[in-house]
């Protein structure tokens, strides 16, 4: 079996920040909405944010490659010269990185560039690209 579109809802503090955050940085194609949510077409899927009460709280992480990684994360895996122009972008921007943009696992299999951020409600998202789409299952 295999999906069409994956979906994923994820909880926000502001709607507007959301709309500037994935609509004007990230170039995600706004959907429907309503007063306590927005869905975004998120690189060809389907990202719901729900308004909700947003609490200070630390969220765990997992050492990947000697990095600090959240382990709750959601992101997209884009095309090699896509992923360089959207780093060059939120660089550009002002991005405060958790992970900086770099190459991981160099010289493996699973060789990727990769980096980390955080949305303005503190969602943390990766976005990934290997040179050889065919890596992306590797074992």
């Amino acid at each position: 079996m295999k999906a069409k579109v994956f979906h994923l809802a994820v909880p926000i503090r502001n709607i507007d920040e959301t709309r500037a955050f994935y609509g004007e940085l990230l170039g995600c194609t706004q959907g429907r909405e309503a007063e306590r949510w927005i869905d975004f077409d998120f690189f060809g899927h389907q990202l719901s944010f729900h308004l909700a009460e947003m609490g200070d709280h630390t969220e765990p992480t997992n050492t990947v490659d000697g990095k600090h990684v959240p382990v709750r994360h959601f992101g997209a895996v884009l095309d090699w010269d896509d992923w360089h122009t959207l780093s060059d972008k939120l660089r550009a921007a002002g991005t405060d990185f958790i992970i900086e943009p770099y190459i991981r696992f160099k010289g493996e299999i699973g060789e990727q560039a990769t980096m980390f951020f955080m949305d303005p409600s503190g969602n943390a998202l990766e976005f990934k690209s290997f040179k050889d789409e065919s890596r992306i299952f590797a074992t």
